[in-house]
């Protein structure tokens, strides 16, 4: 049986508002100021892009863990996240053959459950093959990590 496209559009506008900073308007809600650290030329009144690559991350696999455990009765009262990625800075600098997006990213999990090791695995694997933003990155050729445990 096929199955049926069920495509949804997300959309963002945003506005350049000074140095490296711009207003990020998703929905209904206060914008979110994106900006870079200092150390980088920017003011750090917000994350800047990357980091809030690392945040889709973390909430997008949020999500999917919600739904997925449900459909394989998985129970569990508290999961934290912790990500790190690492970037070439020559890639931002336009050196020929480095990438600007994450070399790596290493994506850690941490559930408060009375489930087995076997069943956490069995779940990050369903994970991994359904969360839009671990496939983006995946499909991009990053290198992620993930490293799922009891807390």
């Amino acid at each position: 049986m096929a199955t049926i496209s069920q495509l949804i559009k997300v959309a963002t506008d945003g506005k350049w508002e000074s140095g490296l900073q711009t207003s990020i308007n998703i929905r209904d809600f206060s914008p979110i100021i994106v900006d870079e650290p200092v150390n980088l030329g920017g003011a750090d009144e917000g994350p800047n892009p990357v980091e809030l690559v690392l945040a889709g991350l973390s909430s997008c696999a949020s999500v999917m863990i919600a739904l997925i455990a449900k459909e394989q009765n998985f129970s569990y009262s508290g999961v934290e996240f912790k990500n790190e990625g690492e970037l070439d800075l020559r890639g931002l600098q336009g050196v020929e053959g480095v990438s600007p997006h994450f070399q790596s990213v290493t994506f850690d999990v941490f559930f408060t459950t009375d489930e087995s090791q076997e069943k956490i695995n069995i779940l990050k694997d369903e994970v991994e093959k359904r969360c839009p933003v671990l496939n983006l990155l995946a499909d991009a050729g990053v290198k992620v990590e993930g490293n799922w445990v009891k807390a």
